[in-house]
C-alpha cells in the first residue's frame, strides 16, 4: 500500500519540550507517526523515558530534540564569554556598538567582598572608566559635528543617531570586561546541560551562580532533561594543573608584535583538497585517489579546485571538501575584537587570560578628537588597579581588562571557516579593530595557498 509522505510540526503550544524530545525519540521503537506517539506522551512518560533511555542507556542524544530559550541579563562580559563558548546555540547579545552604556554597569566579583580595599580599588577604576567613556563620546561628537555636517533631507533624530554610533563604536574600547550585558541563548537540552557544567565547574563566583540560576529556569522546561548537570572535578583539576604547569615556562611573555602569526599550515594542501573535491563522486579509495592526485601536475590540481569554486556566489557556503585543509593561526586582538572573532565558533580557538601585559590600543578617532588624553587617564587607573588584584586574585582582576587591551589566541581553523570568517569580517560593515587582524591573516594565507582563496569574494 502507498504512503503518503507527511512534513507537520509538533505543536509547542499543546506539549512540553520534554514531551516533544520523548516523542521523537520514541520512534526508534514504536510504529506509529509522530502525532500518534505525542498523543500518548504524558509528562511523567516523559520523565520515565529520560531516566530509563538517556540514564540507563546512555542515549543523550534525546534531549537534543528540547529546546530552551533562555534571556539572560545583567552578567559581565567574561560570564557572557564564557556561556557562549558553547558551539551549538544561537545568541544575540547587547550591542556595545549601538547603545551608550549607562555609568555603575559593571559587575563587582564577589572575589573582592573578603577584600575591602581591593574592592573600592575596583570600583574606582570602573567607575573612572565609565567616565572617561561617557566623556569621550561627548567630545567625539562635537569633532563629528564639525566634521560631518548633517545630509540633505536627513532628519535632526537620524543625523544625532548616525554621529552618535560612530562615536561609540571608538569609545567602547574603554569598557571594561566588567561590563554588564544581556543575551538571548536559544539551546537544546542537552548542549544547554554541557553549558551549566562548564558555568558551575568554574572560579569565578559570578559563572557558578550563572549555571545555578540558568539550571533553575531551564528545568522549568525540560524538568528531568538538565536535571543532573553538576560540576564537573576534571575540568576543575585540569584548570588547575594548567595553571601550574605553564607558571613553570621561564621568561616574561613577549610584547605585542603583530596582529597575526601563520603557526602551521598543510604544504600538500591543493593536493589534499583537490582529492577531496573527487573523492565524492568516485568509487575509489582515498589513498587510491591521493595517489593519482600526486602524480597531476599542479596546474591540473588548480583546475579541479577552481572547476569546483568559480561558481560561488556571494551567498553560498563552499561544500564541504574545504573542511580538509586546516590552518593554525596565532591572532593578538583587542578584546573587543575577540569578542567579534569567537562568534566565529566552527573554528576551534583557545584564548588566554585577560590581561594587561601585552598593552593596548588608543582609537584613532579618539585621537583625532582630542580625548587621547581622557582615555589614556582611565585606561592607567585601570591597570594600576589590575596590578594591584591581580597579586590576590587573578581571576577577578580580569574583570578590569579593557576592550582596548590586546589579548592572545590561537586558532585553528578550516578553509570553508575562512572563507566565512574573511567575507564577514573583512567587509566594510565589520568592526575597524578586527578588518585589519583579519586582513592580515588572509595576506597570511594567500602568500602560503594562492590558489585555495582565489574563488573568495569578499564583500565591500
Amino acid at each position: 500500500m502507498a504512503t503518503q509522505r507527511r512534513v507537520y510540526p509538533l505543536d509547542a503550544h499543546e506539549l512540553t519540550e520534554e514531551q516533544i524530545a520523548v516523542a521523537f525519540a520514541m520512534t526508534s521503537r514504536r510504529p506509529e507517526p509522530f502525532d500518534e506517539i505525542a498523543r500518548q506522551v504524558s509528562q511523567e512518560k516523559a520523565a520515565d523515558f529520560h531516566e530509563r533511555w538517556v540514564l540507563g542507556y546512555g542515549h543523550a542524544s534525546v534531549a537534543e530534540h528540547a529546546v530552551v530559550h533562555l534571556a539572560v541579563e545583567n552578567v559581565s562580559r567574561v560570564a557572557a564569554d564564557t556561556l557562549e563558548d558553547n558551539r551549538l546555540a544561537s545568541y544575540t547579545e547587547k550591542s556595545s556598538r549601538y547603545q551608550v552604556l549607562p555609568p555603575g554597569a559593571y559587575h563587582i566579583p564577589r572575589e573582592l567582598d573578603a577584600r575591602p580595599d581591593l574592592r573600592s580599588s575596583f570600583q574606582s577604576a570602573c567607575n573612572g572608566l565609565f567616565t572617561a567613556y561617557e566623556k569621550c563620546i561627548r567630545q567625539c561628537l562635537e569633532y563629528l559635528r564639525r566634521l560631518q555636517l548633517r545630509q540633505a533631507n536627513e532628519r535632526e533624530a537620524a543625523y544625532a543617531l548616525r554621529l552618535r554610533r560612530i562615536a561609540t563604536d571608538s569609545c567602547r574600547a574603554l569598557l571594561p570586561a566588567a561590563t554588564l550585558t544581556n543575551l538571548g541563548v536559544t539551546a537544546n537540552a542537552r548542549l544547554l546541560e554541557h553549558a551549566i557544567t562548564k558555568l558551575l565547574s568554574s572560579e569565578l563566583a559570578e559563572e557558578r551562580e550563572l549555571g545555578e540560576d540558568i539550571k533553575g529556569q531551564a528545568r522549568r522546561i525540560t524538568p528531568t532533561l538538565i536535571k543532573y548537570a553538576e560540576p564537573n572535578e576534571y575540568l576543575r583539576y585540569t584548570r588547575k594543573r594548567q595553571q601550574e604547569l605553564s607558571s613553570g615556562l621561564e621568561g616574561p611573555a613577549q610584547p605585542f608584535q603583530g596582529q597575526v602569526r601563520l603557526v602551521q599550515w598543510e604544504p600538500q594542501a591543493e593536493a589534499r583538497l583537490a582529492a577531496a573535491l573527487l573523492y565524492r563522486a568516485s568509487a575509489l579509495g582515498y589513498e587510491e585517489i591521493w595517489s593519482k592526485v600526486l602524480d597531476m601536475t599542479p596546474e591540473q590540481r588548480q583546475e579541479i579546485i577552481g572547476s569546483c569554486l568559480e561558481r560561488l556566489g556571494d551567498h553560498d557556503a563552499p561544500v564541504r571538501e574545504l573542511e580538509l585543509v586546516e590552518y593554525l593561526l596565532e591572532f593578538t586582538l583587542d578584546y573587543g575584537a575577540y569578542r567579534e572573532f569567537k562568534r566565529h565558533r566552527m573554528q576551534s580557538y583557545l584564548p588566554q587570560a585577560l590581561t594587561i601585559a601585552h598593552g593596548h590600543h588608543t582609537p584613532q578617532l579618539l585621537v583625532d578628537a582630542g580625548a587621547e588624553a581622557g582615555f589614556a587617564e582611565g585606561v592607567s587607573q585601570a591597570e594600576e588597579a589590575f596590578q594591584r588584584i591581580e597579586l590576590a586574585s587573578p581571576a577577578a582582576a580580569q574583570y578590569l581588562v579593557t576592550h582596548a587591551h590586546f589579548r592572545r589566541v590561537l586558532s585553528k581553523i578550516n578553509l570553508r571557516e575562512c572563507y566565512h570568517l574573511f567575507k564577514l569580517r573583512i567587509s566594510s560593515q565589520a568592526h575597524e579593530s578586527i578588518r585589519g587582524p583579519m586582513q592580515a591573516a588572509l595576506d597570511a594565507l594567500q602568500q602560503v595557498h594562492p590558489a585555495l582563496f582565489r574563488h573568495l569574494k569578499l564583500r565591500g
